[in-house]
Parts: structure tokens; C-alpha cells; sequence
């Protein structure tokens, strides 16, 4: 029988515990491409380098998070500005680029920003998102301790007059997939959860049930990506049996 997603993951987060003397810095591939943009100095990565060689373990750990908060925020601000698609930038009422400990070693991957999301500027605040942050809580997690985006940083955009949310495109999602790309590539992550079959989609380019997905390890740029329902999806099938499928 296979065996539900999040009872892998949650197996996968107890070896992570295990090795707490993990030291994680931002990765090459990063500050590589903040270099290009122009948003980190030669000098100032050299400088990072050499300090990091001189710090105790303990000191590598806090200059590393410290580290990974300013390149965080530096792909922030550039994505608070993009217009790459320019009906999102216009219908949009601020990007929302991600949430939670930029040193986390699990981190969750949506589709995009919904109405809340897009009002509040943070990811998964909604009805789903407090369905999720309790999941975590029932893991022994708080929001805090993971890191949680979406591949589309802006809330797709709705016609006039009507509610709801709607699903990114497959082109959305590649124009703005980069900046995920950045997140992870700075994050450096021990474990990827993706929520939902679009946000598959938006990963690995394919389309298939949840069914097919779902329940085994994947790999995404080297990294175990474990595939689960959205929480949405629970809030719509409220049935012990959907729920058990998490």
C-alpha cells in the first residue's frame, strides 16, 4: 500500500532533526545571479567567503541566515517590481514573494496568491493557508520554522465582476518559475513539498493526476520533492477518507 504523503514527509523531517550541526550557506548559483543584477559586488562575496572560513560552526550558521535574508530580500525587491507579465502587474494590489525562516530546511511550494494573499502580501493566509498552518502545527511546526511561496508571485488576474481564484497559466507560471528558482537556490532547502497539481505543473512541466503523483519521492534540482493535495482541496472534500489522503 502506498504510503500517504505527509506521513513521508514527516519520516523525512525526523532525519532532518537529526542532524542538527547542518550548516547551510547560500548557494553559488545564487549570489551568481545577484551578481549579475548587479545587487552583490565582487568584493562584498569575497568578503562573505573569507568570514565564513573564520566563524566557529555556530557563527557560520547565524552568518549564513543572515546572509540568506539580504539575498532574499534583494530578489524581493525585484520581483516587487517586475512587469514581465504586465496584465498581472496591473491588476495586482502589491507581488507576494514568500514567508518563514530563510535558513528552513523544508519548504512548501503553492500555485500562486489568491484574494487574501494578494491583499495581505504573505502567502497562504487564507482559508487554506490556516488549514495548512495547522498541518504544520499537528507536525510539531510552526510557519516560522518552514518556508512557504508560491511559483507566481502576483495574484492571477480575474475579469471584472467576478469572484474567486483561477489557476496560472503554464506561461505565468514560466515567466515568473526564475524567481522560485532564486528562493530555493538561496534557501538550499533539505526537503521541497509541493501542494497541488498545478503547482506540479509549474515545477516539473507535467500534467497528471494527483493520484499518479502523489505518495513517492520526486526530485527537483537535486533536491527530494514530495507531491500532496492542496489544502484547498481539503476544505472542498471534507470526507475522513480525502483528508487521510494528505
Amino acid at each position: 500500500m502506498t504510503q500517504p504523503a505527509l506521513d513521508l514527509v514527516i519520516a523525512a523531517l525526523e532525519r532532518i532533526r537529526e542532524k542538527s550541526d547542518r550548516a547551510p550557506r547560500a548557494s553559488r548559483i545564487a549570489l551568481s545571479r545577484l551578481q549579475a543584477a548587479d545587487l552583490v559586488t565582487a568584493s562584498v562575496v569575497t568578503t562573505t567567503a573569507d568570514l565564513s572560513e573564520r566563524l566557529s560552526p555556530p557563527g557560520r550558521q547565524l552568518h549564513a541566515a543572515r546572509n540568506k535574508t539580504d539575498l532574499l530580500a534583494a530578489v524581493c525587491e525585484r520581483v516587487a517590481a517586475c512587469t514581465k507579465c504586465a496584465h498581472l502587474a496591473c491588476s495586482r494590489t502589491q507581488t507576494v514573494f514568500g514567508v518563514g525562516n530563510p535558513d528552513a530546511d523544508l519548504m512548501f511550494i503553492g500555485e500562486a496568491p489568491g484574494a487574501d494573499e494578494d491583499q495581505q502580501g504573505e502567502p497562504f493566509v487564507g482559508r487554506a493557508g490556516q488549514l495548512l498552518t495547522r498541518i504544520l502545527k499537528a507536525m510539531n511546526f510552526a510557519r516560522e520554522d518552514v518556508y512557504i511561496a508560491n511559483i507566481l508571485k502576483c495574484r492571477p488576474d480575474m475579469p471584472a465582476g467576478s469572484f474567486g481564484n483561477r489557476p496560472p497559466t503554464p506561461t505565468e507560471m514560466q515567466t515568473c518559475r526564475p524567481y522560485l528558482l532564486e528562493q530555493i537556490d538561496v534557501i538550499q532547502p533539505t526537503v521541497l513539498v509541493a501542494l497541488g497539481a498545478v503547482a506540479v505543473e509549474g515545477l516539473l512541466g507535467t500534467r497528471a493526476t494527483m493520484r499518479e503523483l502523489r505518495g513517492r519521492w520526486h526530485i527537483y534540482n537535486s533536491i527530494p520533492l514530495m507531491i500532496t493535495y492542496h489544502p484547498a482541496y481539503l476544505l472542498r472534500n471534507q470526507a475522513p477518507s480525502e483528508k487521510r489522503k494528505v
